[in-house]
């Protein structure tokens, strides 16, 4: 099977095609300087040309939540016009199958955790990344729409909970917390600094999913496409606290000193955990437990992040 992937360089791009199962397909994952998303005509040329049986598309403008405060017109506008463009060069050549990866992020800011697929747009956003959800939410509802008006299109889309792991970005403007952590608890023990502030109580609850994970769902989600629901939750169905992943990251690393909570600093959403009633009734589970995942994100942190 000849399968397209957009974002090919991003995290999630990178896991899927260092997947094991990659070397059983034949992934064409052109470079944005190769291939220029924002380009319809170009990217429906593309698609004539090279024919793929299946397209997947991973590829976004992404940051924390700094980034998306600062820039909500490119998070809106790039994310919207690369998501639209893709869909419907797929559809204008007839390619029947695609997997459209979206976020947690869609989901409303009040709603009631566990968040289930039936919430998007039953509510107000979380204002800091208004931007990159709302492009997510209508090219979700795009690919819903293609298959209503005409089902042998199945365009469907995956949700994942928050993600680290290889490959990640571990820059304090741009990092989620997993990595930013990391790499802040880490240069703590190096300085041998022996405490480490963390914002608000520690009580605020994430789900966090390792993404190698993430990569075992798509080969799954590929292997099984005509029963996936059209719009799937990916995530581990549980979470944790924030004091519970700098406990573990600690442990991991081998920092010995005390964390000190900051009560003046902002703490976010007090949880956002998906609800994978219908990921288990699909038939897939996550295999890797927090601490093995911190364990092999240390040690890509140590190999590749701080040596290159």
């Amino acid at each position: 099977m000849k399968i397209f992937l957009t974002g090919g360089n991003g995290m999630v791009g990178k896991n899927i095609l260092h997947f094991p199962k990659a070397k059983s397909y034949d992934f064409l994952h052109p470079s944005s300087e190769e291939l220029d998303l924002k380009n319809y005509s170009a990217l429906s040329d593309y698609i004539k040309l090279h024919k793929p049986d299946f397209i997947i598309h991973a590829a976004g403008f992404v940051g924390g939540i700094q980034a998306n405060i600062a820039n909500p017109v490119k998070f809106l506008t790039e994310n919207l016009e690369i998501g639209k463009n893709i869909i419907l060069a797929a559809k204008d050549n007839n390619i029947k199958h695609f997997m459209n990866l979206s976020s947690s992020c869609m989901y409303p800011r009040n709603a009631k955790n566990p968040l289930s697929e039936e919430l998007i747009l039953q509510g107000e956003l979380e204002p800091t990344n208004e931007g990159y959800a709302l492009a997510k939410i209508i090219t979700t509802r795009l690919c819903e729409y293609i298959h209503k008006e005409d089902n042998t299109f199945l365009y469907k889309t995956v949700i994942p909970c928050n993600l680290y792991g290889k490959y990640d970005k571990f820059s304090p403007e741009h990092s989620h917390m997993v990595p930013a952590v990391i790499k802040k608890i880490y240069e703590a023990k190096v300085s041998n600094q022996n405490q480490i502030d963390i914002w608000g109580d520690g009580l605020s609850r994430r789900e966090f999913m390792y993404v190698e994970d993430l990569a075992d769902f798509i080969f799954y989600a590929i292997e099984h496409f005509e029963t996936m629901p059209q719009n799937i939750n990916v995530g581990l169905g549980f979470d944790y606290t924030i004091n519970e992943y700098y406990q573990t990251i600690a442990k991991v690393i081998g920092f010995e000193g005390t964390f000190v909570h900051d009560l003046t600093k902002p703490v976010g959403m007090k949880q956002k955990l998906i609800d994978n009633t219908k990921l288990t009734q699909f038939g897939w589970k996550h295999s890797t437990s927090l601490e093995a995942g911190i364990e092999k994100t240390v040690d890509y942190f140590k190999k590749h992040v701080l040596h290159d």
